[in-house]
């Protein structure tokens, strides 16, 4: 979703239009103005991608009546009404059906900016929850978020298939950062459960006594107990491995009580263990077999090869998007150092370190290398990766150059040419190497 939302701004009287749409263009904004309430519905939708300013007295449709529209439509669209001297109550009224605010006429200009910018930071944050809730119930964008050509992530992706449409619990265990929870959605989300529940809880954040009574009840809020919430559906315990023994007994009654197949899917996932044990040693035997029916390990990161390079890049340019500069161009050296180091942190740490590179690239300042070294220095020791032959470095630099520029010009051969300075026949043959397709950047 684009960082600049629309304004849109309803009033019946011209003047007052071209003024409040001026003023909030002068401040940043992305204006649109409408003469009337019929006009204005014509063009404003469910997720519109914005605020609306309206005034509340206008001939046809009012703005109360307007603003009951757009509620039952999308009752999550900021709506500023602007009211005469004297309608107070009707402002109060619109605000008891909905409105974000109301500005008072003659009002401050730089009230209806601060008012503005407001509104479109909370519209954004609807819309980006809105945007990843969908997200979460999509199995083919769930999909698509486990980026990589690597045979680990191949592999990820066909388990993920296979064990989605699977009625057995799962087992779901890796290091810190190589991403189970997205797995657990994916799971969900491919499977035949995907229009049930998905809940999820974290069994290390809560005590003892609060865990049992949020999974089985009675919670001293009134909530319903999470085993009800999730039944028919998904339930996922992230930090498995943090159950207490009674607890494990409780889980383990449950899932025998349900039968085969369960009502309930459990997917349970370990965050954390020790080096030299398992989760096995970390459950109960019992429970660890029964939940362990069906296991999926996701794979470090320092094991996915170019993918690292193909990860950094992506997030780099979303980053870069998202602070309106140009992303960092990676030299062979940086190459070869994101392909060598270690990734302690797996995912997360690549993406804390596109970030940082963004930042940096935007002040002029700074080197990916001195991010690597400053991360792997305050991980403290960690594992390596292997060495290898010269010539794999070369070709991943290589491949990651052209799907770089082939991105940035949209899959303009020749500009990719020009640039690379390489004859068609050649950038036609090393694509074809490399598995690259024009229309995917078209």
């Amino acid at each position: 979703m684009s960082r600049t939302m629309k304004v849109a701004i309803v009033d019946d009287e011209a003047d007052m239009r071209q003024s409040i749409s001026q003023w909030l263009a002068l401040s940043g904004f992305d204006t649109e103005t409408y003469a009337s309430a019929e006009d204005a519905l014509k063009g404003i939708s469910a997720d519109f991608a914005g605020v609306v300013v309206s005034d509340i007295k206008m001939p046809g449709m009012d703005g109360m009546a307007f603003l009951k529209r757009l509620m039952s439509m999308d009752s999550g669209l900021p709506v500023i009404m602007i009211t005469g001297h004297g309608d107070v109550p009707m402002a109060v009224e619109a605000m008891r059906v909905g409105a974000y605010d109301f500005l008072e006429k003659p009002f401050n200009p730089d009230r209806m900016t601060e008012l503005a910018k407001r509104a479109t930071q909370a519209r954004r944050l609807t819309l980006d929850n809105r945007a990843l809730r969908r997200e979460l119930s999509d199995g083919s964008v769930l999909m698509k978020k486990l980026i990589g050509a690597s045979p680990v992530m191949e592999r990820l992706r066909e388990d993920i298939l296979d064990l989605g449409q699977a009625d057995s619990h799962v087992l779901i265990d890796g290091e810190t950062g190589t991403g189970k929870t997205l797995v657990a959605h994916a799971l969900h989300a491919v499977g035949p459960r995907a229009t049930k529940k998905f809940v999820t809880i974290s069994c290390a954040a809560w005590s003892e006594d609060q865990l049992s009574a949020k999974l089985f009840g009675p919670a001293e809020d009134g909530t319903i107990p999470l085993v009800e919430e999730a039944r028919g559906g998904t339930l996922c315990l992230e930090d498995v491995e943090a159950l207490s023994q009674s607890l494990q007994a409780r889980l383990l009654t449950l899932i025998n009580d349900q039968g085969t197949p369960p009502e309930t899917r459990i997917i349970a996932i370990c965050n954390e263990h020790a080096p030299d044990k398992t989760l096995e040693d970390a459950l109960r035997a019992d429970l660890y077999y029964r939940l362990g029916a069906m296991t999926i390990l996701c794979p470090p990161l320092r094991s996915r090869g170019e993918d690292i390079l193909t990860l950094f890049t992506r997030m780099s340019e979303q980053f870069a998007e998202e602070y309106g500069c140009e992303a960092p161009q990676v030299t062979a050296q940086e190459a070869a150092q994101l392909l060598q180091a270690p990734w302690p942190g797996n995912v997360r740490q690549l993406v804390n370190i596109a970030e940082r590179a963004v930042l940096q690239n935007r002040r002029g300042s700074g080197s990916i290398a001195s991010l690597l070294m400053a991360d792997n220095e305050a991980s403290g020791p960690a594992m390596t990766t292997e060495g290898k032959p010269l010539k794999e470095y070369v070709e991943s630099f290589e491949k990651m150059l052209i799907d770089n520029t082939m991105r940035r010009h949209k899959g303009s051969i020749v500009a990719v040419m020009d640039e690379l300075c390489l004859p068609r026949r050649t950038l036609n043959e090393k694509m074809a190497k490399y598995g690259l397709q024009r229309q995917d950047y078209t």
